[in-house]
């Protein structure tokens, strides 16, 4: 079996007897330990977005999603829903920011961190949405989880702002 592959920036033929391997021979790549400055350098090239601004992001996605329901609707239990659906989504990234921002030099203590918030975050955001009937009158389902569904699409505009 012969299979022609681009690498870098040539072309290598790899033929393997077995027929399912590749032969690696031909791909030995170097890597450079970055001292810690040009490792600073590289992170200052790197735009960063705070996780604060896409929680206060998604406060003002929620808060016009509720004046838009405000103005189509204009029914007091669709507004509380619309409310309801920005307070289950802003309050557990809130959460998830609050706990991503207290740094720590270890990378496995932030990895760790990182899935523990998280999964506060689903917790606390299921949680909101299971006592969701108990707590609004006259909840209006598919308000709430259009709201939450805007508020958590402004995750996506935090790629536009790295972009910047």
């Amino acid at each position: 079996m012969n299979d022609t592959i681009a690498h870098g920036a040539g072309l290598h033929d790899k033929t393997s007897a077995s027929g399912g391997g590749y032969d690696d021979r031909d791909e030995t790549e170097t890597y450079k330990k970055l001292t810690p400055a040009e490792a600073q350098i590289v992170r200052g090239k790197i735009p960063q977005v705070s996780p604060w601004r896409v929680v206060a992001a998604q406060a003002g996605a929620g808060v016009i999603c509720v004046a838009v329901t405000w103005v189509f609707m204009q029914q007091a239990s669709a507004v509380w829903s619309a409310l309801y659906g920005v307070a289950a989504t802003v309050l557990p990234s809130a959460l998830l920011a609050r706990g991503m921002t207290r740094g720590t030099k270890n990378p496995l203590a932030s990895a760790a961190g990182f899935l523990f918030w998280e999964m506060l975050k689903i917790g606390v955001a299921i949680g909101m949405l299971v006592i969701a009937a108990k707590v609004v009158p006259h909840l209006s389902w598919p308000v709430l989880l259009l709201t939450m569904v805007v508020c958590m699409k402004v995750n996506w505009l935090a790629l536009l702002w790295r972009a910047r």
